[in-house]
């Protein structure tokens, strides 16, 4: 099912989201809307609070549906390691129409 993509500055953009604590069918099904949704929206990357559920899940796909084998699911990601820097021109599904060079760390 496509999900609703939230805008900015709709406020569950700027909350932190609930760590998951169930891996059940709800997530299973969270997370293959989530790509759904990406997909139509012809985007490489989606968080949860994106389609307004405050939880701690991302999904990624750069290959944008070409490649299953690109397909990533984060579950309560954190960063523990980050080095170098990049930059590379960026977009957000949430905030549509902008895209901007920021730099991000070459590896995480």
């Amino acid at each position: 099912m496509i999900l609703k993509i939230v805008k900015y500055p709709d406020p569950v953009l700027s909350q932190p989201g609930e760590p998951v604590t169930e891996f059940n069918d709800e997530l299973k099904q969270l997370v293959e809307d989530m790509f759904e949704t990406m997909y139509a929206s012809q985007g490489i990357g989606l968080a949860a609070p994106q389609v307004a559920v405050s939880k701690r899940v991302t999904v990624i796909d750069l290959s944008q549906g070409k490649d299953p084998v690109q397909k990533l699911v984060l579950v309560n990601p954190e960063i523990i390691f980050r080095e170098g820097k990049q930059y590379e021109e960026e977009g957000c599904l949430s905030f549509p129409e902008i895209r901007e060079k920021v730099q991000r760390a070459s590896t995480v």
